[in-house]
């Protein structure tokens, strides 16, 4: 494609970033709440950082904490019906990265929980999107990264 940079600046919460176009990735539906947004991108957060940033493309002040979830919760589970895998064409579960929204409260990080209940499932090969939301009895919605902390830790002898 003569003409058609690779690349693009877009503005973020985290300033101006230059992005790969095959980056981009497309969510067919947006995402829940906002319907209307549909071309993101990961950011990494900072170096050695579990967090990333789910950046709107078309929107600066868009941008959602996500992390992987199975280093804090490696019991999670997600499920998928036939047609989240047609939408996201998936073809083998290879392809799939789980991401999950990530809340840190002003002023009490310590307090920062992971969103199970709506898990954002990505096509990675494709470069597709879909928030897929759970109803698992097994976990809560919302999961402190404390508890996560603490279930690592060994128990004092």
């Amino acid at each position: 494609m003569a003409g058609r940079s690779k690349k693009i600046i877009i503005r973020t919460k985290l300033g101006e970033r230059e992005i790969a176009r095959d980056s981009i990735i497309y969510f067919p539906h947006g995402l829940i709440g906002l319907d209307d947004k549909r071309e993101f991108v990961l950011i990494q957060v900072r170096e050695n950082s579990p967090f990333l940033l789910l950046q709107c493309v078309t929107d600066p002040g868009l941008g959602l904490l996500v992390a992987d979830p199975y280093p804090f919760l490696p019991s999670y589970n997600v499920k998928l019906e036939g047609p989240e895998k047609k939408i996201l064409c998936v073809e083998s579960i290879r392809q799939i990265a789980v991401l999950v929204t990530v809340t840190i409260p002003k002023d009490s990080p310590q307090e920062t929980t992971l969103n199970l209940s709506g898990p954002i499932i990505l096509n990675t090969n494709a470069r597709l999107g879909l928030q897929a939301p759970q109803m698992d009895a097994d976990h809560p919605t919302h999961f402190r990264l404390v508890d996560a902390q603490r279930a690592q830790k060994p128990a004092p002898e």
